[in-house]
Formats: structure tokens, C-alpha cells, sequence
């Protein structure tokens, strides 16, 4: 899962061929990636992404999804307000709630399935961050 900022698509693709993972994943992009599946902003938004994630899961038998929010993201403004994302430290802590938040809430729906949750800065570089 991973945003439909144009800034990224190069850097997401990167980072996944980087992991080896080129061709073997599907992809889902939402503005604010698991922002968009848990912020109470989006919440008309939800049912596709839950419903795009399990047709993955019975179409491709995936075992995992990874989640890579970025930042100076619009969408983390619209759903926090700007005053959550106004340094990069408020930043970081903003998308690490959200996206335990979105991992709680995979876990809800498919218990086996591991989740991955990452925040993308502009230069591609992913910083993990840990169940």
C-alpha cells in the first residue's frame, strides 16, 4: 500500500525492487496509504481498500503487507491537521500511530497476515518502524 503522490511512485518501486520483490506483489495506492485506511477523514474510503486487500489475499495468496507512508504528506495534514506534521519529529510520531493504528486493524480482519508499516522521506529512504 502506498500513496498516489507523484513524488513517489519511482522511489516505492525502487525500494520494492530493492527487497526483490519486483513482480511478486500487488499494489494498492491511496492518497495517504495507511493513513487513508484508518483516519476517520477517509472513512468513505475504507470498504474499497479492505475489499481491494482481500481480493489480493484470495487472488494472490499474499502472506503480508507492506505499508509505506511518506513524508510532507497532504493527506496526513487533511486527516491530523498541520500542526500534527509541522516537524519532522511531530511527523514521524503522527505517521506511527496511524500506521500501528492500520496494523491493529489488519490484524482484526486477517490474523495470519504480516504487516510491514514504513515512512518514506523524499530521498526514497524508508525508515521501518517495528510492530
Amino acid at each position: 500500500l502506498a500513496c498516489i503522490d507523484p513524488r513517489f511512485p519511482e522511489n516505492t518501486i525502487k525500494y520494492m525492487r530493492g527487497r526483490h520483490l519486483e513482480g511478486k506483489y500487488s499494489q494498492i495506492n491511496l492518497a495517504g496509504a495507511g493513513i487513508a485506511a484508518v483516519a476517520p477523514a477517509f472513512e468513505k474510503w475504507r470498504p474499497a481498500f479492505w475489499e481491494n486487500l482481500a481480493a489480493s489475499i484470495q487472488l494472490h495468496q499474499i502472506e503480508k503487507i507492506i505499508v509505506l507512508d511518506h513524508r510532507e504528506c497532504g493527506a496526513s495534514t487533511i486527516a491530523y491537521g498541520k500542526e500534527a506534521n509541522d516537524t519532522p519529529d511531530k511527523e514521524t510520531e503522527t505517521h506511527r500511530k496511524a500506521l500501528a493504528e492500520f496494523r491493529a486493524q489488519v490484524k482484526q480482519r486477517h490474523e495470519k497476515l504480516g504487516v510491514e508499516t514504513g515512512l518514506m522521506a523524499l530521498d526514497g529512504s524508508v525508515m521501518m518502524f517495528d510492530a
